[in-house]
């Protein structure tokens, strides 16, 4: 567990399960799949909305059917990182729409994103006027995704029950 992480016990666990698995159920929905009745159930939702646990609500679109046909997986190495160069990065990263995904990383590539486009040759000017364009990109290398074999948005916060402690020898 990080030093941000909340203690959440089964219920709560459980609540995130359902809401993940489809979050337009009713709080009375939920509490019957988890055993709560409505009202702990609700107050469990709010303190994990307070407590910065669930950040929000969305909903899972297919990306072929709107038109983005090809995802790339892109590695991409700085010259150097002084913070002002990787703040400055990392703010064109966000403000770039077709980065879905961006992650830095230790080994080869200092960043990997997941770039969603219609095709390559939308990619292609993707990488001339968003990544290239970038002080201090040295190098990109891109795999492009020929099918995905899984893509989970859901969190596995059901680790079962926790281990036993060791008996001391």
């Amino acid at each position: 567990m990080n030093d941000d992480s909340i203690p959440l016990d089964h219920y709560s666990l459980q609540i995130l399960l359902e809401l993940q698995r489809d979050a337009r159920q009713t709080v009375q929905q939920i509490a019957d799949k988890v055993g709560l009745s409505s009202t702990p159930c609700w107050r469990r939702i709010k303190d994990m909305e307070a407590a910065g646990v669930i950040r929000g609500y969305t909903v899972v679109i297919d990306r072929e059917k709107v038109g983005l046909n090809l995802a790339a997986v892109t590695e991409v190495n700085l010259d150097r990182h002084h913070e002002s160069k990787v703040r400055d990065f990392e703010n064109a990263v966000a403000a770039s729409p077709q980065i879905v995904r961006c992650v830095s990383a230790t080994g080869p590539a200092d960043y990997i994103l997941t770039v969603l486009v219609p095709d390559i040759k939308h990619y292609e000017k993707f990488l001339h006027t968003t990544l290239f364009e970038q002080a201090g990109v040295t190098h990109v290398r891109s795999a492009i995704v020929l099918r995905e074999v899984k893509s989970e948005g859901a969190l596995p916060v059901d680790f079962g029950p926790a281990p036993r402690p060791r008996a001391a020898r």
